[in-house]
């Protein structure tokens, strides 16, 4: 009996172990790990979106590696990420990035950002919501650098770094403004 008992205690170690474990390839170990991670990245990229906007909050889908918005203007309705609209997509992305930066190392913090982010695929208000955001961070004490060639973006912009296109010899001239 008390060598069965100890058979049994060995097999429930073992069993828990591969529970956790896996098999040899160590993929439920490796998920567990990347799932871990996931909610390490979303907690400090909801941080950042917190700052952004204060209607969204990211989640992961339970047992897997995806994200999820939880929308709370929808009564806390979890929607898929496919479903945000272009300037939801960007302040989620941005968080991202940012959270991303944060988890990355601890002992750096990022004091500029650079954005090439496709905003002439924005609507006015999406486009407003996106530059308010932009606006907080770099009131924050970032500095935002912003390529585009959207007009409403150059009206906005107080200090402006215009490269031109001469005709051959791929040759480019830069221009300034800067208001004061």
């Amino acid at each position: 009996a008390a060598s069965l008992a100890q058979l049994q205690q060995d097999y429930e170690q073992w069993h828990l172990l591969d529970k956790l474990l896996g098999d040899a390839t160590g993929k439920k170990l490796r998920n567990w790990a990347q799932t871990q991670t996931l909610k390490i990245l979303l907690q400090y990229a909801n941080q950042q979106l917190h700052t952004l906007s204060r209607r969204y909050l990211l989640t992961n889908i339970e047992q897997s590696l995806e994200i999820a918005v939880i929308d709370k203007d929808m009564a806390d309705e979890q929607r898929s990420v496919n479903t945000l609209s272009g300037g939801e997509s960007f302040l989620v992305s941005l968080s991202l990035a940012l959270g991303l930066a944060a988890l990355s190392s601890n002992k750096v913090q990022i004091h500029s950002l650079f954005i090439d982010e496709g905003f002439g695929t924005l609507d006015n208000d999406t486009l407003e919501i996106a530059l308010v955001a932009l606006d907080n961070l770099n009131a924050s004490g970032k500095m935002i650098g912003i390529i585009s060639h959207v007009e409403a973006l150059k009206e906005r912009i107080d200090v402006q770094v215009k490269v031109e296109k001469q005709s051959g010899l791929g040759i480019s001239t830069l221009d300034h403004k800067f208001a004061l």
